[in-house]
């Protein structure tokens, strides 16, 4: 499987992006996806996660209220969209699939395939 994120840019603090995370390959198989990323001189961190078919949802504490994950199974796609965003939520954003049912989501081990990731950077 092979992931392809895109929508990351640049945006002024209190804006919004949509990050799209589009699957290729083995689209047979289910997948629930989660949304990891990675700031300067940081390690990477969960941010949310969804389940293929009820599209149970899970957040960081640190975007619970802002961000939302959603899927279109028919698209093989995946979405986060971001709304108020921060400075602190400049990152580097990679989408990830694991085979359903992953245990939790919030773990990077827990996934199969990576995304390349797409730069998101929020000025004040």
């Amino acid at each position: 499987v092979q992931l392809q994120a895109s929508g990351g840019g640049l945006v002024q603090a209190g804006g919004s992006l949509r990050l799209s995370c589009v699957a290729s390959g083995d689209t047979s198989t289910s997948y629930d996806m989660g949304w990891f990323r990675r700031a300067p001189g940081k390690a990477r961190e969960f941010v949310g996660r969804i389940r293929w078919g009820c599209g149970n949802t899970i957040y960081a504490d640190s975007v619970k209220g802002r961000f939302a994950v959603s899927r279109d199974n028919a698209k093989n796609t995946a979405f986060l969209q971001m709304n108020s965003l921060k400075p602190d939520d400049t990152a580097v954003y990679y989408c990830a699939a694991g085979r359903t049912p992953i245990r939790y989501g919030s773990r990077e081990y827990e996934y199969d395939y990576w995304g390349q990731g797409t730069q998101v950077t929020v000025s004040s």
